[in-house]
């Protein structure tokens, strides 16, 4: 076996779930499926599964539960046994015909005993003990109507969704967010006077609300499970009021403690709050193939980190937007491909340019292989040049199947470099850049005025203009990389002549993006 990382951590996981799901009823929610997604790929559970049909369903409250000759059921499960949770397992269960049940949970038995209000000196006597699943397991066996029935309750620390080698993300916790100094005043609502509090850096955990608190906990428990598999000793560092609490939380983990005796490894754990660097994430600085992929691409239906590639290119189909939902999308996770992993590797750590130039490269190398009449050409890599190169494989069912991963990140490509959004990149790098020398030049009225005129209604914008979802960017952008500053009357009637032009544009939408319905609160229809 390789040597412990993310991806053995999630591979060993999925490993002890495999092993479990033999002609098995399989349900998954969104985060585990994710974690599944990108960590061995959905294929490794259909073999595990075994049989004709697929086994597989979403875990919601309305998902179809099993038949008469589908007694075995799998729950993986992102989240705490508890609440809904449990609502909607016995739900499943009670209008199935199970006899042997199998309920993963992604979250360690020790946070389970803190949701259930159990105190600490309580906990630590019930070491090697889980009262907590055992008494689910009894109450799965009722549920399927009989007590001699199967039933399994266990912890596997289905934490990540390994990208690459380097990067995981951690889609259960996609809403996780760090407080914002006005949650202050939410958080000073439920507390006494004479114990208010007077900023961020004041807030520890004992200030948090107990669910927030809990979803802290679970975190702490998938990276305390993580740090086991390395064998690492952790140190942890935290740069803002939120992650202070999560470092803190996973230092004083008593599981963790009980960890660090044996660990003969040492990590530093750095955690860092999203909102002290927000330009990092709304600007257009980076110039990485990757980041526009993600950014102009619909992002993958129940995914928080894939993007759907439209494969009609590939079909006798025409490719016309009545024909893109008739086949089934692309997307950018290729775990059982070498090859497409290599290049999706490659594309995640060069620059813009080298990245094009490694997408030509790897499918004039699998056309070559696959004795198909490429035509070679030096020079820019264009658009029209990758989809010449990928129609070749169109006609030939078993070059098309083996090399289907690259092919879907090459249409990935293609797509991207061609889609509208892609063109407005470098126009808001160069705002961006003028946005920068005119903050250190003037103050922020002045820069302020400079954007009022582009907030224009849809009525009068063409496709060079920024739309309101964009213009709510550039202004994230713009009070990011200024900081802090010192209000006065100017600022104020400024900001308020921007405050009403955006909500007359608003208004006079016909339609609002999802982002926009959410921040808004409500959704404007075409009248």
């Amino acid at each position: 076996m390789s040597a412990p990382g993310v991806q053995s951590f999630t591979q060993q996981g999925w490993e002890q779930v495999l092993a479990k799901a033999k002609r098995a009823l399989v349900y998954l929610d969104a985060a585990c499926a994710e974690s599944l997604h990108w960590g061995c790929g959905p294929t490794r559970l259909l073999e595990a599964v075994g049989g004709p049909a697929c086994h597989l369903r979403e875990f919601e409250p309305e998902a179809v539960g099993g038949g008469a000759k589908q007694p075995k059921a799998v729950f993986v499960l992102s989240g705490l046994l508890k609440g809904r949770t449990v609502e909607t397992l016995r739900n499943i269960i009670c209008r199935s015909h199970f006899q042997y049940c199998v309920v993963v949970t992604a979250v360690d038995h020790a946070v389970h005993l803190t949701a259930n209000h159990v105190p600490a000196a309580a906990a630590a006597e019930l070491e090697g003990q889980q009262p907590v699943f055992e008494q689910l397991e009894e109450k799965l066996c009722e549920w399927m109507g009989n007590m001699n029935y199967t039933a399994q309750v266990l912890h596997i620390p289905l934490l990540l969704a390994p990208a690459a080698p380097c990067l995981a993300l951690t889609p259960a916790f996609a809403s996780l967010f760090p407080l914002l100094p006005q949650d202050v005043h939410l958080l000073n609502s439920a507390r006494p006077d004479k114990r208010r509090l007077g900023s961020l850096g004041e807030v520890d955990a004992t200030a948090l609300p107990p669910e927030l608190l809990l979803q802290i906990r679970c975190l702490v428990s998938g990276l305390s499970s993580l740090c086991e598999h390395l064998g690492v000793r952790e140190e942890c560092f935290a740069v803002g009021a939120f992650s202070r609490i999560i470092a803190a939380d996973l230092a004083n983990y008593a599981p963790a403690k009980n960890r660090r005796k044996t660990s003969t490894g040492r990590a530093s754990v750095v955690f860092v709050d999203r909102t002290l660097d927000l330009t990092g994430a709304v600007g257009h600085h980076g110039d990485n193939l990757v980041e526009k992929i993600i950014s102009v691409l619909p992002q993958l239906p129940g995914h928080t980190n894939d993007v759907m590639v439209n494969m009609v290119e590939l079909t006798a189909l025409q490719n016309e937007e009545e024909n893109q939902n008739m086949v089934a999308p692309g997307c950018l996770a290729q775990y059982n491909d070498t090859a497409a992993k290599a290049l999706w590797e490659a594309l995640l750590n060069t620059k813009h340019k080298e990245a094009v130039m490694e997408v030509r490269r790897h499918l004039v190398e699998a056309a070559s292989r696959e004795n198909l009449p490429i035509k070679m050409s030096m020079g820019r890599v264009t658009p029209a040049q990758l989809t010449s190169y990928m129609h070749l494989f169109k006609n030939n069912l078993k070059a098309l199947v083996s090399h289907c991963g690259l092919l879907q990140l090459g249409l990935a490509t293609v797509q991207t470099l061609k889609h509208p959004q892609t063109a407005k990149w470098d126009n808001f790098l160069a705002f961006e850049r003028l946005l920068l020398q005119s903050i250190g030049e003037s103050m922020m009225p002045v820069v302020l005025n400079q954007l009022l005129p582009m907030i224009k209604p849809s009525n009068q914008r063409t496709n060079d203009d920024y739309s309101p979802e964009e213009l709510l960017v550039l202004f994230i952008y713009i009070y990011s990389v200024t900081g802090e500053f010192t209000e006065d009357k100017d600022l104020a009637e400024t900001e308020e002549k921007v405050k009403k032009a955006l909500a007359q544009v608003l208004c006079e939408e016909s339609e609002l993006s999802p982002l926009l319905q959410k921040i808004t609160g409500e959704c404007l229809t075409k009248i």
